[in-house]
């Protein structure tokens, strides 16, 4: 639990320092309401089209009488939809991240460069980090839609599938979106997939601190756009932490409440020449 804690906290931090810093936040909100804007026409032009694609996919139903072929029809393209709209809450972060790779990798440099030392830079052109992060991205829904199948097929357990499988689900979704946000600082520091999903492992209740409430939230309509600035912001800082270049916020805590803890004293102040 203190390490959730520890993750939950990075997420807050995260929010606090693109709300510091107003000029990023408008930034890093640009991929995410493009991305919307392009997902929201695509389920509009999915929910024209899929009474259409029911009926061409299911001809056999064309001799069908009322009502069975309506009902039938009807239960379809709403399969069709819903089936659509969790494809877009599933790969929604990942496009976004696609989308507005030069937006957070400068917000994360920024952050990198707030927290003092050395900014890592990856020195790979733009096209070859877009398709690292694209084949990287493909890799991780895999996973999740491996997971997704299974958590699906448990779901028929009567009492379990009602209570613990939607909650492994969201442990599940929170883990790999931490992996996700935490790419765009681990990424430029040379850090691989398998790599990164090790380190996560590592501290999975830190991971999951941060991915899980953050899952929740993008279950809100809109909120996912609004959050993303501040949630890359937060994993880059988590990031700093996995890799060992920042301290754990509870030791730093400790520090502060150690007794006999001083804060800095200030910096000297030298007179005017001539004085």
């Amino acid at each position: 639990m203190r390490d959730f804690g520890v993750g939950f906290r990075y997420l807050v931090r995260g929010q606090k320092w693109v709300g510091r810093h107003g000029r990023w936040f408008g930034f890093g909100l640009l991929p995410g309401l493009v991305t919307l804007v392009l997902y929201v026409g695509a389920l509009i032009g999915l929910g024209y089209g899929a009474d259409d694609f029911t009926g061409w996919a299911t001809p056999f139903a064309d001799d069908w009488g009322s009502p069975w072929q309506g009902l039938f029809r009807g239960f379809l393209t709403g399969l069709v939809f819903c089936f659509g709209l969790f494809l877009a809450v599933i790969t929604f972060t990942a496009v976004t991240l696609l989308v507005g790779q030069p937006f957070y990798e400068s917000l994360s440099e920024q952050v990198d460069r707030a927290e003092g030392g050395d900014v890592p830079e990856s020195g790979l052109p733009l096209w070859r980090e877009l398709w690292i992060s694209a084949r990287d991205s493909v890799r991780v829904l895999l996973r999740v839609a491996l997971f997704g199948i299974l958590l699906f097929a448990c779901g028929f357990i009567p009492v379990v599938g009602q209570t613990v499988v939607p909650a492994v689900g969201f442990c599940v979704s929170g883990f790999f979106l931490a992996e996700e946000l935490s790419a765009v600082a681990l990424q430029r520091r040379g850090v691989e997939l398998k790599e990164r999903l090790a380190m996560l492992r590592g501290r999975r209740a830190m991971a999951l601190g941060f991915g899980v409430p953050l899952t929740l939230s993008f279950l809100v309509p809109l909120v996912a756009v609004f959050l993303m600035p501040g949630a890359v912001a937060g994993a880059t800082l988590m990031a700093r932490e996995l890799t060992g270049e920042s301290a754990d916020l509870d030791d730093r805590d400790d520090a502060d409440d150690a007794p006999g803890h001083a804060a800095p004293a200030p910096a000297p102040v030298r007179p005017p020449a001539g004085k």
